[in-house]
């Protein structure tokens, strides 16, 4: 496996286990059942696509992505500043959309920064951002 499929697998793992972490924090707070319900589906999405990513890796005797403690704990620490004052359903879907905006970005930037990647790593992140951007969408409702 060439190292540019293997980044941009990487970050397809990076980028849904932040979105999860994300949803996972989010779901504590939230009282609205259909917010809940989209963010439940949502997960299974980001998933879906993680366990994608990582059966690739493997299959490339790559290793995968591994998130720090750090890294969770100031992702989690940041969504409960966040929330503190404000945890209405239209602030949360706000901060869900940013963040698949940042997520997008980044996806976006690596895929171009890795030329050399083979089909099946850019339709993996192709899916990754079609699915960020549906998921907007679905957020943009409860604004």
């Amino acid at each position: 496996m060439k190292q540019d499929d293997i980044t941009i697998l990487r970050e397809i793992q990076r980028n849904t286990q932040m979105a999860m972490t994300t949803i996972d924090t989010l779901l504590d707070k939230t009282e609205d059942d259909d917010f809940t319900l989209k963010l439940s589906r949502q997960s299974i999405g980001y998933a879906k696509i993680h366990n994608d990513a990582v059966e690739r890796l493997i299959e490339g005797q790559s290793g995968t992505y591994r998130s720090n403690q750090i890294t969770d704990l100031a992702l989690r620490g940041s969504l409960h500043m966040g929330t503190m004052l404000n945890i209405s359903t239209s602030h949360m879907a706000e901060m869900m959309i940013q963040g698949s905006n940042r997520g997008m970005t980044r996806m976006y930037k690596t895929v171009k920064h890795n030329a050399l990647a083979q089909d099946r790593s850019v339709e993996l992140a192709q899916e990754l951002m079609d699915f960020e951007a549906k998921s907007i969408e679905q957020m943009k409702e409860y604004l």
